[in-house]
């Protein structure tokens, strides 16, 4: 099975317990989650008049394909209460496949490795923490390779971040 690599945030409500019910969901619709990332509280990326995010990474493996994956992520998302209001808008929850293993997939509705992804300290902050030899199919570069040469745009709280992630953590393994 390939690794897949998905990231998580949420900015509504309880934007940890947000995150945790989303990998309860994907685990139960048969995603299998390999390592998680902590929480980090991040600035909004796009649309910056909006409440603070909660950002996360996780390793899965699945036998589904790129496309029947999006459509799982879709379906959690909407479980959650996710609607559509704005672009880079506030949101109950955001899943977006970042890797599927070093496919490079081109289709109108999905474009894997996540096109925004290297753009984003949000996304690659926890995929350095879970990942940071994963090399991007597309710049031949490694996450950590990234992470050196990226200038950070965006404020983090990694202290609160690693707290949430131990409680998280906790309650994963609990199941």
């Amino acid at each position: 099975m390939p690794t897949i690599y998905i990231g998580i945030g949420s900015n509504i409500g309880s934007r940890e317990a947000n995150c945790i019910k989303a990998v309860e969901i994907l685990r139960e619709k048969g995603i299998i989650i390999k390592k998680a990332s902590s929480m980090y509280e991040t600035e909004p990326w796009g649309l910056k008049d909006q409440p603070k995010f909660i950002n996360m990474a996780i390793e899965t493996e699945t036998e589904l394909s790129p496309e029947w994956l999006l459509v799982v992520t879709q379906e959690a998302e909407r479980e959650m209460g996710r609607q559509s209001i704005a672009k880079w808008g506030p949101r109950v929850i955001d899943l977006d496949i970042l890797f599927y293993g070093d496919m490079i997939v081109e289709m109108e509705r999905l474009k894997i490795p996540h096109p925004l992804l290297c753009e984003r300290d949000f996304v690659i902050l926890p995929l350095s923490e879970i990942s940071p030899d994963k090399v991007h199919p597309v710049s031949k570069k490694s996450i950590s390779q990234i992470a050196a040469i990226k200038k950070p745009t965006s404020a983090f709280s990694t202290q609160k971040g690693m707290k949430m992630s131990l409680r998280a953590r906790r309650a994963w393994q609990s199941r």
